[in-house]
């Protein structure tokens, strides 16, 4: 006979490396451009929050990426054997989860994904923790990549 309290007890707490996240709780206010324009025609709203538990990070984004709308969810977890984030998104423009991998080290900050040729993300968030800026570029040396090159910065709203 298996006893509950025992159970609850025995319950694995988050690992201690997920806090690497905790600056990117919140919500968010991006602006940004294309390299090839000198006005912004990306803007996007994006929340992170911890589910219930601490396990996972979810981000729910919503974008204007020149007039193209994007919804997505996205669910980051720690991985121990590599010391990263992968995650998973799932998007209105893909009919299959897309793998990306964060790297989290202080202030720095930096998204990776292997899908269509693969893109990169850099950024910092500043010391307040009120601001966040950096830019996507598409892997070197793919005749069409998948990703756009463009740079933003957001600014915390909660």
């Amino acid at each position: 006979m298996s006893n509950n309290n025992t159970q609850l007890e025995q319950q694995p707490e988050p690992d201690s490396a997920l806090k690497r996240l905790d600056e990117l709780v919140g919500t968010w206010s991006i602006k940004g451009h294309t390299l090839d324009s000198k006005v912004d025609n990306v803007s996007a709203l994006t929340t992170f929050e911890w589910l219930p538990g601490g396990f996972f990070l979810k981000q729910n984004f919503e974008a204007d990426f020149m007039d193209m709308k994007i919804q997505s969810l996205e669910l980051i977890y720690y991985d121990p054997e590599s010391d990263a984030f992968p995650s998973l998104v799932y998007s209105n423009l893909a009919g299959i989860p897309i793998p990306y991998r964060y790297d989290v080290r202080g202030k720095n900050v930096t998204i990776t994904t292997d899908l269509a040729g693969g893109a990169k993300m850099t950024g910092k968030i500043s010391e307040d923790c009120n601001t966040f800026s950096g830019g996507w570029r598409p892997n070197p040396g793919k005749e069409n990549p998948g990703n756009v090159a463009y740079d933003f910065v957001g600014t915390r709203v909660k």
